[in-house]
Protein backbone atom coordinates (compact mmCIF):
# COMPACT_ATOMS: atom_id res chain seq x y z
CA UNK A 1 0.00 0.00 0.00
CA UNK A 2 1.25 3.30 -1.03
CA UNK A 3 2.14 5.62 1.98
CA UNK A 4 2.36 9.15 -0.53
CA UNK A 5 -0.43 11.29 -0.88
CA UNK A 6 -1.95 10.91 -4.22
CA UNK A 7 -4.71 10.68 -6.65
CA UNK A 8 -4.97 8.55 -9.41
CA UNK A 9 -6.39 9.10 -12.79
CA UNK A 10 -7.81 6.12 -14.69
CA UNK A 11 -7.78 6.34 -18.36
CA UNK A 12 -10.26 5.70 -21.04
CA UNK A 13 -8.16 6.57 -24.10
CA UNK A 14 -8.40 10.02 -23.97
CA UNK A 15 -5.83 12.61 -25.71
CA UNK A 16 -5.87 14.82 -22.82
CA UNK A 17 -5.26 12.27 -20.00
CA UNK A 18 -1.20 13.72 -19.72
CA UNK A 19 -2.76 16.91 -19.17
CA UNK A 20 -5.13 16.30 -16.76
CA UNK A 21 -2.05 14.51 -14.63
CA UNK A 22 -0.28 17.70 -15.69
CA UNK A 23 -2.72 20.10 -13.63
CA UNK A 24 -3.17 17.74 -11.09
CA UNK A 25 0.42 18.00 -10.38
CA UNK A 26 0.70 22.08 -10.99
CA UNK A 27 -1.28 22.00 -7.59
CA UNK A 28 1.48 20.21 -5.72
CA UNK A 29 -0.53 16.47 -5.52
CA UNK A 30 0.93 13.42 -6.58
CA UNK A 31 -0.64 11.98 -9.24
CA UNK A 32 -0.52 8.63 -11.66
CA UNK A 33 -2.41 7.66 -14.92
CA UNK A 34 -3.28 3.90 -15.46
CA UNK A 35 -5.28 2.36 -17.93
CA UNK A 36 -8.80 1.50 -16.37
CA UNK A 37 -8.35 -2.49 -17.30
CA UNK A 38 -4.99 -2.76 -15.39
CA UNK A 39 -6.83 -4.75 -12.17
CA UNK A 40 -8.43 -1.05 -11.49
CA UNK A 41 -9.23 -2.13 -7.75
CA UNK A 42 -5.80 -3.81 -7.20
CA UNK A 43 -4.69 -0.06 -8.29
CA UNK A 44 -6.58 1.59 -5.87
CA UNK A 45 -6.18 -0.98 -2.97
CA UNK A 46 -1.87 0.01 -3.85
CA UNK A 47 -1.81 2.98 -4.29
CA UNK A 48 -4.58 4.64 -1.92
CA UNK A 49 -5.49 7.67 -3.63
CA UNK A 50 -6.74 10.42 -2.12
CA UNK A 51 -9.37 10.94 -5.37
CA UNK A 52 -9.52 9.27 -8.89
CA UNK A 53 -10.40 11.20 -11.79
CA UNK A 54 -12.12 9.23 -15.25
CA UNK A 55 -10.70 10.73 -18.21
CA UNK A 56 -12.08 11.27 -21.83
CA UNK A 57 -12.44 8.44 -24.49
CA UNK A 58 -13.03 8.10 -28.20
CA UNK A 59 -15.64 5.37 -27.00
CA UNK A 60 -19.37 5.90 -26.85
CA UNK A 61 -20.25 4.49 -23.58
CA UNK A 62 -23.69 2.63 -24.75
CA UNK A 63 -21.62 0.79 -27.21
CA UNK A 64 -21.33 -3.61 -26.40
CA UNK A 65 -17.21 -3.00 -26.92
CA UNK A 66 -17.05 -0.07 -24.85
CA UNK A 67 -14.84 -0.44 -21.85
CA UNK A 68 -17.19 0.66 -19.19
CA UNK A 69 -16.79 1.55 -15.18
CA UNK A 70 -17.47 -0.99 -12.70
CA UNK A 71 -20.11 0.79 -10.24
CA UNK A 72 -18.24 -0.64 -7.33
CA UNK A 73 -15.62 2.43 -7.94
CA UNK A 74 -18.41 4.80 -7.29
CA UNK A 75 -19.11 2.87 -3.81
CA UNK A 76 -15.77 3.12 -1.98
CA UNK A 77 -16.17 6.46 -0.31
CA UNK A 78 -13.07 7.89 -2.45
CA UNK A 79 -13.88 11.43 -4.19
CA UNK A 80 -14.50 11.14 -7.70
CA UNK A 81 -14.72 13.20 -10.62
CA UNK A 82 -15.96 11.65 -14.37
CA UNK A 83 -14.15 14.22 -17.32
CA UNK A 84 -16.31 14.04 -20.52
CA UNK A 85 -16.09 10.10 -21.17
CA UNK A 86 -15.62 9.59 -17.52
CA UNK A 87 -18.81 11.39 -16.81
CA UNK A 88 -20.24 9.60 -18.81
CA UNK A 89 -19.09 6.34 -17.71
CA UNK A 90 -20.05 7.12 -14.14
CA UNK A 91 -23.62 8.36 -14.96
CA UNK A 92 -24.40 5.05 -17.08
CA UNK A 93 -22.61 2.88 -14.06
CA UNK A 94 -25.18 4.52 -12.02
CA UNK A 95 -28.40 4.33 -13.94
CA UNK A 96 -28.24 7.15 -15.38
CA UNK A 97 -28.97 7.67 -19.31
CA UNK A 98 -26.40 8.76 -22.54
CA UNK A 99 -27.80 9.22 -25.73
CA UNK A 100 -26.09 10.14 -29.09
CA UNK A 101 -26.56 14.05 -29.27
CA UNK A 102 -28.68 15.73 -31.96
CA UNK A 103 -26.36 18.73 -32.07
CA UNK A 104 -21.97 17.85 -30.68
CA UNK A 105 -20.48 20.42 -29.20
CA UNK A 106 -16.36 20.61 -30.17
CA UNK A 107 -14.39 23.78 -29.01
CA UNK A 108 -15.04 26.85 -27.33
CA UNK A 109 -18.42 26.60 -25.51
CA UNK A 110 -20.09 29.29 -23.24
CA UNK A 111 -21.12 27.32 -19.58
CA UNK A 112 -24.05 28.35 -16.98
CA UNK A 113 -23.39 27.49 -13.80
CA UNK A 114 -27.37 26.64 -12.53
CA UNK A 115 -26.21 25.22 -8.81
CA UNK A 116 -24.14 26.00 -6.29
CA UNK A 117 -21.14 22.68 -5.89
CA UNK A 118 -17.76 22.80 -4.07
CA UNK A 119 -16.71 21.92 -7.56
CA UNK A 120 -17.22 25.29 -8.83
CA UNK A 121 -16.38 27.54 -5.65
CA UNK A 122 -14.89 30.97 -6.69
CA UNK A 123 -15.72 29.90 -10.93
CA UNK A 124 -18.09 32.71 -12.48
CA UNK A 125 -21.14 31.72 -13.13
CA UNK A 126 -20.70 32.32 -16.82
CA UNK A 127 -17.23 30.77 -18.62
CA UNK A 128 -16.12 29.17 -21.62
CA UNK A 129 -15.08 25.72 -21.51
CA UNK A 130 -13.53 23.64 -24.43
CA UNK A 131 -15.96 20.66 -25.71
CA UNK A 132 -15.50 17.64 -27.54
CA UNK A 133 -18.33 14.94 -27.47
CA UNK A 134 -20.88 13.48 -29.74
CA UNK A 135 -22.81 12.24 -26.64
CA UNK A 136 -24.87 13.67 -24.14
CA UNK A 137 -26.05 12.59 -20.55
CA UNK A 138 -29.78 12.60 -21.16
CA UNK A 139 -31.09 11.61 -17.82
CA UNK A 140 -28.91 12.02 -14.66
CA UNK A 141 -28.51 8.89 -12.26
CA UNK A 142 -30.59 9.21 -8.69
CA UNK A 143 -29.68 11.56 -5.78
CA UNK A 144 -27.72 13.38 -8.85
CA UNK A 145 -27.86 17.38 -9.42
CA UNK A 146 -27.46 19.52 -12.56
CA UNK A 147 -24.85 21.99 -11.74
CA UNK A 148 -23.95 23.30 -15.04
CA UNK A 149 -25.73 23.35 -18.36
CA UNK A 150 -24.79 24.90 -22.06
CA UNK A 151 -26.92 25.97 -24.79
CA UNK A 152 -26.72 22.32 -26.34
CA UNK A 153 -26.03 20.46 -23.39
CA UNK A 154 -28.53 20.59 -20.72
CA UNK A 155 -26.45 18.49 -18.68
CA UNK A 156 -22.87 19.65 -18.65
CA UNK A 157 -22.07 19.25 -15.33
CA UNK A 158 -23.95 16.57 -12.49
CA UNK A 159 -23.13 15.62 -8.94
CA UNK A 160 -24.02 13.53 -5.99
CA UNK A 161 -22.12 15.31 -3.39
CA UNK A 162 -23.14 13.20 -0.72
CA UNK A 163 -20.91 10.92 -1.82
CA UNK A 164 -18.50 13.27 -3.62
CA UNK A 165 -19.36 12.38 -7.20
CA UNK A 166 -18.69 15.07 -9.66
CA UNK A 167 -18.62 14.70 -13.72
CA UNK A 168 -18.41 17.34 -16.12
CA UNK A 169 -18.79 17.00 -19.44
CA UNK A 170 -16.38 19.78 -20.90
CA UNK A 171 -12.53 19.36 -20.33
CA UNK A 172 -11.27 21.32 -17.39
CA UNK A 173 -7.75 20.14 -18.29
CA UNK A 174 -7.08 22.31 -21.52
CA UNK A 175 -6.22 25.43 -21.74
CA UNK A 176 -9.09 26.76 -23.70
CA UNK A 177 -10.94 26.32 -20.22
CA UNK A 178 -10.89 29.60 -19.06
CA UNK A 179 -11.72 27.82 -15.25
CA UNK A 180 -10.29 24.98 -15.27
CA UNK A 181 -7.43 25.45 -13.22
CA UNK A 182 -9.68 26.75 -10.80
CA UNK A 183 -12.20 23.61 -11.44
CA UNK A 184 -9.20 20.82 -10.43
CA UNK A 185 -7.74 22.84 -7.55
CA UNK A 186 -11.66 23.05 -6.17
CA UNK A 187 -11.75 19.04 -6.78
CA UNK A 188 -7.93 18.72 -5.32
CA UNK A 189 -9.92 20.36 -1.99
CA UNK A 190 -12.86 17.73 -2.11
CA UNK A 191 -10.02 15.35 -2.35
CA UNK A 192 -8.45 16.68 1.17
CA UNK A 193 -5.08 16.71 0.13
CA UNK A 194 -2.34 18.35 1.59
CA UNK A 195 -0.55 19.35 -1.36
CA UNK A 196 2.55 18.47 -0.25
CA UNK A 197 4.34 16.93 -3.65
CA UNK A 198 7.71 18.47 -3.64
CA UNK A 199 10.79 17.96 -5.38
CA UNK A 200 13.56 17.86 -2.56
CA UNK A 201 11.40 15.28 -1.08
CA UNK A 202 10.96 14.05 -4.42
CA UNK A 203 14.85 13.27 -4.63
CA UNK A 204 15.77 12.23 -1.24
CA UNK A 205 12.92 9.69 -1.69
CA UNK A 206 14.32 8.48 -4.79
CA UNK A 207 17.78 8.40 -4.11
CA UNK A 208 17.57 6.14 -1.02
CA UNK A 209 15.10 3.43 -3.26
CA UNK A 210 18.01 3.28 -5.60
CA UNK A 211 20.40 2.55 -3.26
CA UNK A 212 18.22 0.03 -1.98
CA UNK A 213 17.12 -1.27 -5.06
CA UNK A 214 20.79 -1.48 -6.50
CA UNK A 215 22.88 -2.15 -3.79
CA UNK A 216 27.03 -2.45 -4.95
CA UNK A 217 26.01 -3.72 -8.16
CA UNK A 218 26.68 -2.44 -11.33
CA UNK A 219 24.63 0.11 -13.45
CA UNK A 220 25.02 1.18 -17.17
CA UNK A 221 23.32 4.94 -17.53
CA UNK A 222 22.68 5.92 -21.51
CA UNK A 223 24.02 9.45 -21.15
CA UNK A 224 22.76 11.52 -24.01
CA UNK A 225 23.84 14.86 -22.40
CA UNK A 226 20.17 15.95 -22.76
CA UNK A 227 18.19 17.20 -19.65
CA UNK A 228 16.74 13.85 -18.74
CA UNK A 229 19.32 11.55 -18.73
CA UNK A 230 21.95 13.93 -17.50
CA UNK A 231 19.67 14.06 -14.36
CA UNK A 232 19.12 10.58 -14.11
CA UNK A 233 23.22 9.83 -14.48
CA UNK A 234 23.70 12.60 -11.57
CA UNK A 235 21.00 11.36 -9.41
CA UNK A 236 22.82 7.43 -9.88
CA UNK A 237 25.60 8.64 -8.90
CA UNK A 238 24.55 10.34 -5.98
CA UNK A 239 22.84 7.03 -4.77
CA UNK A 240 25.90 4.49 -6.19
CA UNK A 241 28.54 6.61 -6.92
CA UNK A 242 31.54 4.68 -8.97
CA UNK A 243 29.60 1.34 -9.51
CA UNK A 244 27.50 3.81 -12.26
CA UNK A 245 28.95 4.51 -15.74
CA UNK A 246 28.04 6.58 -18.08
CA UNK A 247 27.92 5.42 -21.67
CA UNK A 248 27.80 8.64 -23.79
CA UNK A 249 26.79 7.61 -27.21
CA UNK A 250 27.77 9.73 -30.33
CA UNK A 251 25.01 8.24 -33.26
CA UNK A 252 26.14 10.73 -35.76
CA UNK A 253 22.51 12.59 -35.78
CA UNK A 254 23.58 15.24 -32.87
CA UNK A 255 23.47 19.35 -33.57
CA UNK A 256 26.87 20.30 -34.79
CA UNK A 257 29.60 20.10 -32.38
CA UNK A 258 27.26 18.83 -29.62
CA UNK A 259 29.26 15.75 -28.83
CA UNK A 260 32.59 17.93 -27.90
CA UNK A 261 30.14 19.96 -25.60
CA UNK A 262 28.60 16.65 -24.29
CA UNK A 263 31.88 15.44 -23.27
CA UNK A 264 33.14 18.59 -21.96
CA UNK A 265 30.24 19.13 -19.73
CA UNK A 266 30.77 15.76 -17.89
CA UNK A 267 34.40 15.56 -17.05
CA UNK A 268 33.56 18.03 -14.61
CA UNK A 269 31.61 15.13 -12.63
CA UNK A 270 32.63 12.39 -10.76
CA UNK A 271 31.62 9.71 -13.42
CA UNK A 272 32.66 7.01 -14.92
CA UNK A 273 32.36 8.36 -18.49
CA UNK A 274 32.91 6.41 -21.39
CA UNK A 275 32.08 7.89 -25.21
CA UNK A 276 31.51 5.97 -28.18
CA UNK A 277 31.47 7.17 -31.67
CA UNK A 278 29.07 5.09 -33.58
CA UNK A 279 27.72 7.21 -36.21
CA UNK A 280 28.32 4.96 -39.24
CA UNK A 281 26.64 1.72 -37.82
CA UNK A 282 23.54 3.82 -37.07
CA UNK A 283 23.64 5.39 -40.80
CA UNK A 284 24.05 1.76 -42.24
CA UNK A 285 20.89 0.62 -40.18
CA UNK A 286 18.96 3.21 -41.35
CA UNK A 287 19.73 3.30 -44.90
CA UNK A 288 16.51 2.81 -46.48
CA UNK A 289 14.12 3.56 -44.01
CA UNK A 290 11.44 6.05 -44.61
CA UNK A 291 8.50 5.98 -41.81
CA UNK A 292 9.15 7.61 -38.58
CA UNK A 293 8.15 4.29 -36.37
CA UNK A 294 10.34 2.08 -37.92
CA UNK A 295 13.15 4.82 -37.45
CA UNK A 296 12.58 5.63 -34.13
CA UNK A 297 12.71 1.94 -33.09
CA UNK A 298 15.80 1.32 -35.27
CA UNK A 299 17.34 3.91 -33.65
CA UNK A 300 16.59 2.94 -29.72
CA UNK A 301 17.82 -1.01 -30.54
CA UNK A 302 21.17 0.20 -31.67
CA UNK A 303 21.47 2.46 -28.44
CA UNK A 304 20.68 -1.03 -27.12
CA UNK A 305 22.96 -3.08 -28.69
CA UNK A 306 25.71 -0.35 -28.02
CA UNK A 307 25.30 -0.42 -24.41
CA UNK A 308 25.35 -4.23 -24.52
CA UNK A 309 28.66 -3.94 -26.07
CA UNK A 310 30.25 -1.72 -23.63
CA UNK A 311 28.13 -3.18 -20.68
CA UNK A 312 30.48 -6.87 -21.23
CA UNK A 313 34.17 -4.64 -21.29
CA UNK A 314 32.89 -3.32 -17.54
CA UNK A 315 32.19 -6.53 -16.41
CA UNK A 316 28.78 -7.85 -14.91
CA UNK A 317 26.06 -5.27 -15.10
CA UNK A 318 22.71 -5.74 -14.08
CA UNK A 319 20.77 -2.79 -14.86
CA UNK A 320 20.50 -0.59 -17.34
CA UNK A 321 19.51 3.42 -16.69
CA UNK A 322 17.71 5.51 -19.03
CA UNK A 323 16.12 9.22 -18.71
CA UNK A 324 12.85 7.81 -19.80
CA UNK A 325 9.93 10.88 -18.35
CA UNK A 326 6.06 10.61 -17.80
CA UNK A 327 5.43 12.22 -21.06
CA UNK A 328 7.26 9.62 -22.76
CA UNK A 329 5.49 6.78 -21.55
CA UNK A 330 2.24 8.40 -22.21
CA UNK A 331 2.99 9.31 -25.67
CA UNK A 332 4.27 5.37 -26.09
CA UNK A 333 0.57 4.33 -25.42
CA UNK A 334 -1.03 3.49 -22.08
CA UNK A 335 -3.44 0.34 -23.00
CA UNK A 336 -5.91 1.48 -25.15
CA UNK A 337 -4.88 4.85 -25.49
CA UNK A 338 -3.72 6.17 -28.77
CA UNK A 339 0.03 5.78 -29.79
CA UNK A 340 1.43 9.66 -30.73
CA UNK A 341 4.95 8.11 -31.12
CA UNK A 342 6.95 5.30 -29.46
CA UNK A 343 9.89 6.90 -27.50
CA UNK A 344 12.97 5.12 -28.50
CA UNK A 345 13.58 4.25 -24.91
CA UNK A 346 9.94 2.86 -24.25
CA UNK A 347 7.75 1.67 -27.32
CA UNK A 348 10.90 1.90 -29.14
CA UNK A 349 13.08 -0.93 -26.81
CA UNK A 350 13.81 -4.56 -28.59
CA UNK A 351 11.87 -7.56 -26.93
CA UNK A 352 15.27 -8.92 -25.48
CA UNK A 353 17.47 -6.77 -23.67
CA UNK A 354 20.74 -8.00 -22.14
CA UNK A 355 20.45 -6.64 -19.10
CA UNK A 356 18.64 -7.99 -16.01
CA UNK A 357 16.60 -4.56 -15.31
CA UNK A 358 15.87 -1.26 -16.63
CA UNK A 359 16.22 1.79 -14.24
CA UNK A 360 14.08 4.55 -15.02
CA UNK A 361 14.41 6.94 -12.03
CA UNK A 362 12.39 10.29 -13.90
CA UNK A 363 9.65 8.28 -15.40
CA UNK A 364 7.04 9.33 -13.32
CA UNK A 365 8.16 13.43 -14.13
CA UNK A 366 6.95 16.01 -16.14
CA UNK A 367 9.80 17.92 -17.90
CA UNK A 368 9.27 20.77 -15.71
CA UNK A 369 9.68 18.10 -12.64
CA UNK A 370 12.68 16.89 -14.46
CA UNK A 371 14.77 20.63 -14.78
CA UNK A 372 13.57 21.35 -10.83
CA UNK A 373 15.14 17.69 -10.10
CA UNK A 374 18.29 18.91 -11.74
CA UNK A 375 18.02 22.09 -9.40
CA UNK A 376 18.02 20.27 -6.66
CA UNK A 377 21.04 17.91 -7.76
CA UNK A 378 22.90 21.07 -8.32
CA UNK A 379 23.36 20.90 -11.82
CA UNK A 380 24.81 23.63 -13.77
CA UNK A 381 21.80 26.20 -15.09
CA UNK A 382 22.84 26.29 -18.23
CA UNK A 383 22.58 22.28 -18.44
CA UNK A 384 19.45 22.16 -16.79
CA UNK A 385 17.41 25.02 -18.67
CA UNK A 386 18.71 23.72 -22.07
CA UNK A 387 16.01 23.06 -25.02
CA UNK A 388 15.02 19.52 -25.58
CA UNK A 389 16.56 17.42 -27.59
CA UNK A 390 15.07 13.65 -28.91
CA UNK A 391 16.75 10.38 -28.20
CA UNK A 392 16.69 9.78 -31.64
CA UNK A 393 17.96 13.13 -32.72
CA UNK A 394 18.01 14.68 -36.07
CA UNK A 395 16.78 11.05 -37.50
CA UNK A 396 13.27 12.32 -36.46
CA UNK A 397 14.28 15.87 -38.05
CA UNK A 398 14.93 14.68 -41.48
CA UNK A 399 11.72 13.81 -42.90
CA UNK A 400 12.60 10.38 -45.36
CA UNK A 401 15.79 8.17 -45.48
CA UNK A 402 18.74 9.87 -43.02
CA UNK A 403 21.94 10.20 -45.18
CA UNK A 404 25.14 11.58 -44.10
CA UNK A 405 24.94 14.20 -46.48
CA UNK A 406 21.50 15.17 -45.14
CA UNK A 407 22.48 15.27 -41.21
CA UNK A 408 25.31 17.38 -42.18
CA UNK A 409 22.68 19.89 -44.27
CA UNK A 410 20.24 20.06 -40.98
CA UNK A 411 23.60 20.37 -38.59
CA UNK A 412 24.28 23.25 -40.52
CA UNK A 413 21.08 25.28 -40.85
CA UNK A 414 20.10 24.23 -37.55
CA UNK A 415 23.58 25.89 -35.85
CA UNK A 416 22.63 28.97 -37.62
CA UNK A 417 19.21 29.00 -36.76
CA UNK A 418 20.35 28.42 -32.83
CA UNK A 419 22.47 31.58 -33.51
CA UNK A 420 20.39 34.12 -34.32
CA UNK A 421 18.17 33.40 -31.55
CA UNK A 422 20.90 33.42 -29.57
CA UNK A 423 21.88 37.09 -31.35
CA UNK A 424 18.72 38.46 -30.71
CA UNK A 425 18.51 37.87 -27.29
CA UNK A 426 15.11 35.40 -27.15
CA UNK A 427 15.01 34.06 -24.22
CA UNK A 428 11.47 32.67 -23.70
CA UNK A 429 11.19 29.80 -26.37
CA UNK A 430 10.77 26.61 -25.44
CA UNK A 431 12.23 24.36 -28.00
CA UNK A 432 13.62 25.18 -31.38
CA UNK A 433 15.17 23.98 -33.79
CA UNK A 434 15.84 23.46 -37.79
CA UNK A 435 14.21 19.94 -39.46
CA UNK A 436 14.66 19.07 -43.30
CA UNK A 437 11.78 18.30 -44.71
CA UNK A 438 11.34 15.49 -48.06
CA UNK A 439 10.28 18.37 -50.35
CA UNK A 440 12.68 19.44 -53.13
CA UNK A 441 11.57 22.43 -55.18
CA UNK A 442 13.05 24.98 -58.39
CA UNK A 443 14.99 27.72 -57.50
CA UNK A 444 17.50 30.31 -58.81
CA UNK A 445 21.12 31.06 -57.29
CA UNK A 446 23.28 33.33 -59.73
CA UNK A 447 22.50 32.80 -63.00
CA UNK A 448 21.43 28.92 -62.08
CA UNK A 449 18.98 26.49 -61.68
CA UNK A 450 18.48 24.89 -58.59
CA UNK A 451 16.16 21.79 -57.66
CA UNK A 452 17.32 21.74 -53.26
CA UNK A 453 16.11 20.63 -49.85
CA UNK A 454 13.50 23.23 -48.35
CA UNK A 455 14.22 23.89 -44.40
CA UNK A 456 11.60 23.95 -41.91
CA UNK A 457 12.06 25.98 -38.68
CA UNK A 458 10.43 25.37 -35.55
CA UNK A 459 10.04 27.42 -32.36
CA UNK A 460 7.42 26.97 -29.28
CA UNK A 461 6.32 28.75 -26.26
CA UNK A 462 5.74 25.76 -23.79
CA UNK A 463 5.45 25.53 -19.81
CA UNK A 464 5.33 21.26 -20.05
CA UNK A 465 5.70 20.40 -24.07
CA UNK A 466 1.81 18.49 -23.27
CA UNK A 467 0.50 21.29 -25.27
CA UNK A 468 2.96 24.20 -27.49
CA UNK A 469 1.43 27.12 -29.13
CA UNK A 470 4.02 28.30 -32.32
CA UNK A 471 6.01 31.48 -31.04
CA UNK A 472 5.67 34.60 -33.22
CA UNK A 473 9.22 35.38 -33.96
CA UNK A 474 10.20 38.55 -35.63
CA UNK A 475 10.21 38.91 -39.67
CA UNK A 476 13.82 40.69 -38.92
CA UNK A 477 15.19 37.40 -37.10
CA UNK A 478 13.40 34.92 -39.59
CA UNK A 479 14.75 36.90 -42.92
CA UNK A 480 17.77 36.84 -41.36
CA UNK A 481 18.02 32.96 -40.51
CA UNK A 482 16.45 32.11 -43.65
CA UNK A 483 19.03 34.40 -45.68
CA UNK A 484 21.76 32.69 -44.25
CA UNK A 485 20.46 28.87 -44.73
CA UNK A 486 20.14 29.18 -48.15
CA UNK A 487 23.41 31.32 -48.75
CA UNK A 488 25.51 28.77 -46.33
CA UNK A 489 24.07 25.54 -46.08
CA UNK A 490 24.85 23.46 -49.31
CA UNK A 491 21.56 21.99 -50.76
CA UNK A 492 19.18 24.17 -49.80
CA UNK A 493 17.12 26.94 -51.44
CA UNK A 494 13.88 27.45 -49.38
CA UNK A 495 13.16 27.94 -45.59
CA UNK A 496 9.61 27.56 -44.25
CA UNK A 497 8.51 28.35 -40.87
CA UNK A 498 6.24 25.65 -39.04
CA UNK A 499 3.38 28.15 -37.17
CA UNK A 500 1.15 24.64 -35.45
CA UNK A 501 0.10 24.49 -32.16
CA UNK A 502 0.33 21.12 -30.19
CA UNK A 503 -2.17 19.83 -30.49
CA UNK A 504 -2.69 19.43 -33.38
CA UNK A 505 0.86 18.60 -34.57
CA UNK A 506 3.45 17.47 -32.03
CA UNK A 507 6.67 19.49 -31.61
CA UNK A 508 8.77 17.23 -33.60
CA UNK A 509 8.25 16.57 -37.05
CA UNK A 510 8.57 12.58 -36.50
Amino acid sequence: MSTREMILILDFGGQYNQLIARRIRENNVYCEVHNYNDNVFELIKNLSPRGIILTGGPQSVYDDESTKCDSKVFRLGIPVLGICYGAQAMTYALGGRVEMAQVSEYGKTDLKIVENSRLFVNVDKKSVVWMSHTDKITMSPHNFNVTACTKDCPIAALEDSNKNLYAVQFHPEVVHTVEGRKILSNFVDICKCSRDWRMDSFVDETINQLKSKIGDKKALCALSGGVDSSVAAVLMSKAIGKNLTCVFVDHGLLRKNEADEVENVFKNYDLNFIRVDAGERFLEKLQGITEPEQKRKIIGEEFIRVFEIEAKKIGTVDFLVQGTIYPDVIESGLGKSAVIKSHHNVGGLPEHVDFKEIVEPLRLLFKDEVREAGQQLGLPENLVNRQPFPGPGLGIRIIGEVTADKVKIVQDADYIYREEIAKADIKNLGQYFAALTNMRSVGVMGDGRTYDYAIALRAVMTSDFMTAEAANLSWEVLSKVANRIVNEVKGVNRVLYDCTTKPPATIEFE
